[in-house]
């Protein structure tokens, strides 16, 4: 994460941040090497984050008592020194924002993987609500085998909210006039 304070986001910015953004990047190590996997999380009241991935991803047999990372990351942009028309001493950058979440991976039972998979319909999806016992039980049965469900117990949030906050307001106010409609405009505009 960008080592400047000025950057940071608090812990409880970051759940809300990770709860919102419901997908991210787990990254493992194994004895083949490290290893990625996109993955959709729920988060609970605690702060543990539950997922799933294919039984046959080759994540998948490292994970249960690993240390994992994973990466939530929100838009980003190129930012042009040109826009700050601050002086000819600026140079490019990129604002973005990003959350790690470092913990203990371990497997959840069937049952918690059934109530990930729902909780995920239910954080995500619009009225009416799709759930697992909405489709036909073969189905489900069979969907459950091929994937496997965990949980990651963080022992750290580190969240990166870097928007030109090192740059006085009206600098900041051009950039956000410069990118637009991007989705990383209206973000600055909140800062």
């Amino acid at each position: 994460m960008h080592p400047d304070r000025a950057f940071r986001m608090d812990d409880d910015a970051a759940r809300a941040f990770v709860r919102g953004e419901g997908f991210g990047v787990l990254f493992v190590t194994t004895p083949d090497g490290p290893r990625a996997a996109q993955v959709p999380v729920v988060t609970t009241d605690d702060g543990t984050l539950r997922f799933h991935v294919a039984r046959a991803n080759m994540v998948t047999p490292h994970l249960d008592g690993a240390t994992a990372l994973f990466v939530a990351q929100g838009p980003h942009a190129y930012i042009s020194p040109r826009w700050y028309r601050a002086g000819p001493d600026e140079v490019p950058t990129w604002n973005y924002l990003s959350v790690e979440v470092e913990g203990v991976v371990h497997a959840i039972d069937r049952a918690g993987l059934r109530d990930q998979i729902d909780a995920l319909a239910a954080t995500f999806e619009a009225e009416p609500q799709w759930a697992v016992d909405q489709i036909d039980p073969r189905k489900a049965e069979a969907m459950l085998d091929a994937i496997a469900g965990f949980e990651l117990v963080p022992t750290a949030w580190r969240g990166t909210t870097k928007l030109s906050q090192n740059k006085p307001a009206d600098v900041r106010a051009r950039v956000a006039a410069a990118l637009g409609g991007h989705a990383l405009a209206p973000w600055m505009r909140a800062v």
